[in-house]
């Protein structure tokens, strides 16, 4: 892997970087085990919230304690604040996830919670100097560091601090829960350090899939929803393309007149229930004529078989469900980055929005 001081530019270093940010995420769990066992002890129904990449960081973690039996939901902030705060209540948990923790619906919303029906309410933010981690009663730390363009390193660190809470939220002990999250990002971090051996040879081929076509769309189900999510806001934050994320079903819900040559389709096969549905939707749009990318994770002993017809097929190995999304979105990432350049705009560099939304 080429040394982060060697390359062109900060926003590729931050994609780059995420290897080396995903075990500082899983790390850091030792020492908030304390903060973790208060949820072992909470009652109720959880509520996961958040904004933008925050927001998509809350798919596998619900996905995965819907699948367990546990009355688990998510909204986004804004919808919560202002629509349905009735789900939150006395004995119901709260996860708001801020990578800033100073995001203007996140503040709001913590601040206006009824203190006499107050849920438990749990932060998810990137350090715990910021507002939403001092109004908390559980601060989780994801510990990702300094980021300065889209969320990349911030939102893998998410996932990780997120796979805990979910584990524990779960069933499983404090203790075990975090040596599980710890050995699966270990897994995580791998997977990702081998798809950014050579970062910029990545990006070209991702581009070649791209290709300028008019129409992006990023598909996933479950958990993976969060790469395709995600996927879809890096492109529109840092190269200005207009893609669309969707649930995978639902594409085929109207949206599949979209198939042709002008589409360029991302499916993200990374759910084990619904891979080879995820593949099957993969194969017919590259027989519709559309460029179609499929980030597959096959079952171990399963061969790494391509998606016929698709542009091109990345494998990024059996990882962890909650996991998973932290590695599949690097290559939208990549390809972010390669627009950005090829379109001259400043890489990684928000021209009208904000890194922290602080408005609504």
């Amino acid at each position: 892997m080429k040394s982060l001081g060697n390359l062109p530019d900060r926003f590729l270093a931050e994609i780059a970087g995420q290897p080396e940010v995903l075990r500082r995420a899983a790390d850091g769990l030792a020492s908030q085990r304390e903060a973790l066992a208060r949820l072992a002890a909470a009652p109720g129904p959880v509520v996961f919230t958040g904004m933008g990449a925050s927001y998509a960081a809350c798919y596998p973690p619900v996905t995965a304690l819907a699948g367990l039996g546990v009355q688990a939901s998510m909204v986004d902030t804004a919808e919560l604040l202002h629509f349905r705060r009735g789900l939150l209540g006395p004995g119901s948990i709260l996860v708001l996830v801020s990578q800033s923790g100073r995001s203007a619906e996140a503040v709001r919303l913590a601040e206006e919670l009824d203190r006499s029906s107050r849920p438990l309410l749990v932060t998810v933010t990137n350090g715990t100097g910021n507002p939403l981690a001092a109004a908390a009663d559980v601060a989780l730390d994801t510990r990702a560091g300094v980021e300065q363009g889209p969320s990349t390193g911030s939102f893998a660190a998410c996932l990780v601090v997120l796979a805990a809470v979910a584990e524990v939220l779960g069933g499983r002990s404090v203790r075990d829960a975090v040596g599980f999250v710890r050995a699966s990002t270990e897994a995580a971090a791998s997977a990702a350090g081998r798809l950014l051996a050579d970062p910029e040879d990545a990006a070209e081929g991702l581009a070649r899939w791209f290709d300028e076509r008019p129409t992006v769309v990023m598909l996933g189900r479950g958990g993976a929803r969060a790469a395709s999510e995600v996927g879809a806001l890096v492109l529109k934050e840092a190269a200005r393309v207009p893609a669309e994320a969707l649930e995978s079903a639902q594409f085929r819900h109207g949206p599949l007149e979209l198939a042709g040559p002008g589409l360029a389709a991302a499916v993200v096969a990374t759910e084990p229930a619904t891979r080879m549905l995820d593949r099957s939707l993969a194969a017919e749009l590259a027989r519709a004529g559309a460029s179609v990318l499929v980030i597959d994770a096959p079952p171990p002993g399963e061969p790494d078989e391509p998606v016929p017809g698709a542009a091109a097929t990345i494998v990024i190995g059996g990882l962890d469900r909650r996991l998973a999304p932290a590695v599949a979105a690097v290559p939208f990432q990549l390809l972010a980055w390669r627009i950005a350049v090829d379109r001259g705009l400043r890489p990684g560099m928000l021209e009208i929005a904000e890194k922290v939304t602080t408005r609504e």
